[in-house]
């Protein structure tokens, strides 16, 4: 007689989890979204029509719209991962003793804030730019306008390329040198090796990071609108769409919003297929050694590097520089002070501490959702997976001005009244971001044998304990890689949060934004100077306490 229960099979936790973070993902996401869904379809007076979709594609203005960001967001990709790619395999592969520093230096390029980073090149290379202005004076050069569809792609590659490498570099130290070995055991030359082993294997990372890359050209609409003069882009024209004539052209931008989704869904789709046509799973136990090289060829290697560190860096010089400059309104003007800073400290410390702690909060959630959504969608695999896997993706390619309306319609009704609280700010920052954690997590557990985790499950430790104890820590570089580009985009935040943010909320992209818009420079390269060192500062301190145990690139 069999007893009661017995035969009943064990519940699977990550069915559990599959359950829970798609009823997450439901609430946080598909929902606030289903009003920008319904917009696109209707009217100003709520009828039912595809009016807003044939005044799109029925128009050569709007064609010539996405064909702008399909250049601006192409040659960007593919620029980015040809530096990012070359930067990471030159740092991983060969001994420098200021690799620690130019890693540093690459994550601290992506701290140019939105407007701020752009007006820093507008700075330099305008038409009236100090470089431009020196070139012309010093040489009699004339160089090529910073304005256009190339000045975008110029700005996008210095500020974008880092994701690239970041996700590539987690990726090669961590490649299991047997295979490369067996390589050239079997006669093939290092080029051979590097083509058809070691870039293949870590194709996931990249991948990963020319993805965040193309949805971040796409989406940005602060460059274009600064720099982009009469060179429109569909994040620029959603943006104005919704903002004109006080939001009559809602129904029109919402379309225009579908229209992205799917070109990124498109991508998505794209790389998973890839993805599940090959395998890339290896032991990850014995990574490669970096190799030492004379001095002659330590100087060859390194100085191409150094130079697109610098290029990608002069935002951030600028910003710092400018931050002790005396300022006169708009016209920066002989000395220098802390006039700047002591502005701020004294009458922009609420944007300060919203933005710490918001961040920090988010970021919590995020390395939590992330890790286990990159285990699921990469680990067990299924249609609901990859379902959750592309609706986590979305918040991020959405333009935030879309975003932060979708949320402000979905949870000011009801039983949420969030608008105007910080919870729909940690929400909003939470969604958004996640998507850099979750890719960089997914890079890396694609690259993971999973005979490790079989072996602890067959000696009886519950899948539960083997995620925690075996596969978390050796996925650990690529969480941490990307909850930190998680966490540096969250405190830089501007598009969403000029849309959610009240006076009670104000966050530090905001207040930089307000002081753009009101000439006052000065205190805005200020602000965006504590954002770069509180950089330095959480890349130190991670640093420290890992005691080099754990990479964070």
């Amino acid at each position: 007689m069999k007893t009661k229960g017995l035969d009943k099979k064990p519940r699977d936790i990550w069915s559990l989890m599959k359950i829970i973070i798609f009823v997450v993902i439901l609430l946080s996401i598909v929902w606030p979204l289903s009003t920008i869904v319904f917009r696109s379809v209707t009217n100003k007076f709520g009828e039912f029509t595809f009016e807003n979709f044939g005044k799109f594609f029925s128009h050569q203005y709007y064609f010539n719209v996405l064909e702008n960001t399909m250049f601006v967001a192409g040659w960007t990709t593919v620029i980015s991962v040809v530096l990012g790619v070359w930067i990471a395999y030159v740092l991983s592969r060969y001994d420098f003793k200021c690799k620690r520093i130019l890693n540093m230096l690459i994550i601290l390029s992506l701290m140019s804030p939105p407007f701020i980073g752009a007006y820093s090149w507008i700075l330099l290379f305008g038409r009236s730019g100090w470089v431009t202005t020196a070139a012309y004076n010093w040489f009699g050069w004339t160089l090529p306008t910073i304005y256009g569809k190339w000045g975008i792609v110029s700005v996008f590659i210095c500020k974008m390329f880092p994701y690239v490498y970041l996700f590539t570099s987690s990726a090669l130290g961590s490649i299991d040198s047997s295979l490369e070995e067996a390589a050239e055991n079997l006669g093939a030359s290092k080029w051979r090796r590097m083509l058809s082993v070691t870039f293949p294997v870590v194709s996931p990372s990249i991948l990963a990071g020319a993805v965040l890359v193309f949805m971040s050209a796409v989406s940005d609409f602060g460059t274009p609108m600064l720099i982009g003069e009469n060179y429109k882009v569909l994040a620029t024209l959603v943006y104005e769409q919704y903002m004109s004539e006080i939001g009559t052209s809602s129904n029109f931008a919402s379309a225009v919003s579908m229209i992205v989704i799917a070109l990124c869904a498109i991508l998505l789709l794209a790389q998973k297929w890839y993805l599940n046509r090959k395998n890339y799973n290896m032991t990850c136990m014995r990574p490669p050694a970096p190799v030492k090289l004379s001095w002659g060829k330590r100087i060859v290697m390194l100085l191409p590097v150094l130079l697109v560190v610098l290029i990608a860096l002069l935002p951030q010089i600028v910003v710092v520089v400018t931050s002790f400059k005396n300022c006169n309104g708009p016209y920066f003007v002989e000395g220098w002070s802390l006039n700047s800073y002591q502005m701020i400290f004294t009458r922009m410390v609420r944007a300060i501490k919203n933005t710490y702690s918001f961040s920090l909060i988010a970021i919590v959630f995020m390395v939590v959702i992330g890790s286990i959504t990159a285990y699921i969608t990469v680990r067990k695999r299924s249609f609901t997976t990859g379902v959750i896997d592309i609706l986590l993706m979305i918040p991020y390619v959405i333009p935030g001005a879309v975003m932060g309306l979708a949320l402000i319609i979905a949870f000011n009704r009801a039983p949420f009244y969030w608008a105007g609280t910080a919870i729909i700010m940690i929400l909003c920052y939470t969604i958004r971001k996640i998507p850099y954690t979750v890719r960089s997590a997914s890079g890396f557990l694609q690259q993971m044998e999973l005979s490790v985790e079989e072996a602890s499950i067959n000696l009886g430790v519950s899948p539960g304990k083997t995620f925690f104890k075996i596969t978390l820590p050796l996925m650990l570089p690529g969480v941490v890689s990307g909850a930190i580009l998680s966490w540096i985009e969250t405190i830089n935040e501007l598009s969403s949060s000029i849309m959610l943010y009240t006076g009670k909320t104000i966050t530090m992209s905001v207040a930089i934004y307000n002081e753009v818009a009101r000439n006052s420079f000065g205190t805005a390269a200020a602000m965006a100077s504590i954002l770069t060192l509180s950089a330095v500062i959480m890349l130190i301190v991670f640093n420290k306490v890992s005691k080099g145990r754990v990479s964070i690139v």
